[in-house]
């Protein structure tokens, strides 16, 4: 059973063509792939996995790709630089990309301070994340649902 999101990236490209793009996401694909980018696979309907990079959004069919741990960041997350000592000035931005380094195998992301870019990456252990991200998941138990018919005792008297 898949879990999602799941997080990997495309080094290179497929060699049996565009066949795996869907026809609708093919001058998408083929400006993001291949790289070194950290892609996000949402979920699969059956024919096509469905993959985001930050407001960007294709579908694929099943591929080889290189699977990696995600950290808990996304693309459009907010967060706050920590910093160490006085090296490092302290500001809140948004995660505009990620890049994976295989081989330092971490994940770096790239800052939006305003309408500014970054060229400067950060690793995770610098950023703090400011938005709250826990959600509840779907129980997995059944619990009887109780109902009532309307016959019962009621209180007239007070």
């Amino acid at each position: 059973m898949l879990t999602f999101p799941q997080y990997g990236l495309m080094p290179r490209w497929p060699e049996n063509g565009q066949e795996f793009i869907h026809p609708e996401d093919v001058s998408l694909v083929s400006r993001l792939i291949p790289s070194e980018r950290v892609l996000r696979r949402d979920s699969f309907d059956g024919a096509f996995y469905h993959y985001r990079y930050g407001d960007l959004s294709f579908r694929l069919r099943p591929c080889m790709w290189l699977p990696i741990q995600g950290e808990g960041l996304d693309i459009g997350d907010e967060v706050e630089t920590v910093g160490l000592g006085m090296e490092r000035d302290l500001f809140i931005g948004v995660i505009n990309g990620m890049y994976y380094v295989r081989r330092k195998a971490r994940i770096l992301y790239r800052l939006r301070r305003g309408d500014q870019t970054l060229n400067k990456l950060f690793v995770q252990e610098h950023l703090r994340l400011l938005t709250n991200k826990q959600r509840v998941r779907q129980g997995e138990i059944e619990h009887p649902t109780p109902t009532w018919n309307g016959a019962g005792e009621r209180i007239t008297d007070w």
